[in-house]
């Protein structure tokens, strides 16, 4: 048996898990009002938003030490049971929320969602390495990143009908089956990498495969297995660390809204559950749409014969210039609609953006390192988003975010000079000579 489009079939499953993933997670922000006053009834919003504070802030953490734990466990384990492992423990830890009674529980079980969710992106990442030649794969990255997106979208409507039916302990039980579901098809499709699965027919096989060989590391003239660094001497390349700095300024800003959207626009607005259920997807249809267009844009430039480098550093030059002005314009948005539709603006700008920042490690290192730096990237980009929680928490009190919004900026610049100081040329690299 051949499946056409076989790669397809895979990003499309990586790419739904990231929807589950979203789901999941967000299940917990748009609930907590329900939560808050379930658990804690003699506090005020301002308590609420603290105990909210130090739970995401917990999550985001635990986050960040998943990314370099999972990225090592997908160079070790491989793609297949890598996902596998991963999406079955965050499935688990999310209907453990159900039996959460205050904030330790809720912090214990967030933790371990955290860990296990974070195994996502570099479980992409090396997804993508490993299924598609280099030409597509800003355009894949942008299918999976869509993915995170449609689970904004979808999630909130979702935690919003289902609240109509069942009390917020249920919900957790029934989102977090999802992941569970999910596995059936992945282990059976997903039966082995390109190299030896029985299902890809050979021209897509020679497609693939010889379109990741871009790396001649002996300059022989003929394409190599690449450079493949130790860990100590990845860090060394400051290319290493500028897509670890990009990370780490320009996650945060993605959490930024993805953790605060239910609290802003409840405190600011005055929303309840369900009217916050069917507004906070907005900005996430941006961010689906940005997704998109930046791996387009980024796949017809390279086919129209641009360099990597130019290719990438255009895309999100690109992203961040439409992010920057939006920070300032949510200082004092006219509606909700107004700030929601902002929100999206600027959330497509980020998207843009990120798909490209995200396949970089695969421009620069061969696959095989490929999981081991984004897993890096993104341990640096989850401390960065659990400090910008922490902070907001603080600078928020009463229910001003223009603090919040005018840091969301500044991220952005430095995140556009990592890029450009650090990776003088986005190429193949090759080993340091002393």
């Amino acid at each position: 048996m051949k499946l056409k489009g076989l790669r397809w079939w895979v990003v499309g499953l990586v790419a739904l898990a990231a929807v589950v993933n979203y789901i999941d997670r967000q299940a917990f922000g748009a609930l907590w009002p329900d939560i808050a006053n379930d658990l804690f009834p003699d506090m005020d919003k301002d308590g609420h938003k603290a105990i909210y504070g130090i739970i995401s802030t917990v999550f985001i953490i635990s986050y960040a030490g998943g990314q370099a734990l999972f990225g090592k466990i997908f160079d070790w384990i491989g793609t297949r049971m890598g996902f596998a492992l991963s999406i079955g423990v965050w499935s688990i830890a999310t209907i453990f929320h159900a039996f959460a009674q205050g904030i330790l529980s809720f912090s214990i079980f967030r933790s371990i969602l955290g860990i296990a969710e974070a195994g996502n992106w570099p479980g992409a990442a090396k997804a993508n390495a490993e299924w598609f030649p280099t030409k597509e794969r800003a355009l894949a990255q942008g299918v999976f990143n869509s993915g995170a997106a449609i689970g904004g979208i979808v999630a909130y409507p979702v935690i919003g009908l289902l609240s109509a039916y069942l009390e917020w302990k249920s919900i957790f039980i029934v989102v977090g089956a999802m992941g569970l579901l999910w596995l059936v098809p992945w282990l059976y499709i997903v039966k082995s990498g390109p190299k030896t699965h029985p299902w890809l027919s050979e021209d897509e096989r020679k497609y693939i495969l010889s379109g990741q060989k871009n790396q001649d590391l002996d300059e022989d003239g003929e394409y190599d297995e690449g450079y493949v660094p130790d860990t100590k001497e990845l860090l060394k390349h400051k290319e290493s660390w500028g897509v670890i700095i990009a990370s780490a300024a320009l996650d945060p800003i993605w959490w930024l809204f993805i953790v605060w959207i239910p609290l802003y626009l409840s405190e600011v607005f005055g929303m309840d559950v369900k009217q916050i259920a069917f507004s906070a997807w907005v900005p996430y249809v941006g961010a689906m749409i940005g997704a998109i267009f930046g791996g387009l844009l980024a796949k017809n430039r390279l086919t129209a014969g641009w360099s990597v480098d130019k290719t990438r550093k255009m895309t999100i030059t690109l992203g961040c210039l439409i992010m920057i002005p939006c920070f300032f314009l949510l200082k004092a948005p006219a509606s909700a609609t107004s700030a929601v539709i902002i929100m999206a603006v600027l959330l497509f700008g980020f998207q843009v953006a990120i798909g490209n920042i995200q396949t970089m490690p695969s421009d620069l290192f061969s696959g095989k390192i490929v999981g081991t730096l984004s897993g890096f990237a993104g341990m640096a980009a989850k401390l960065g988003a659990a400090g910008l929680t922490a902070v907001v928490t603080i600078v928020t009190t009463g229910g001003n975010y223009t603090p919040a919004f005018i840091i969301g900026g500044v991220l952005a610049v430095i995140a556009l000079l990592a890029v450009w100081v650090l990776c003088p040329k986005i190429e193949p690299l090759k080993p340091k000579t002393y």
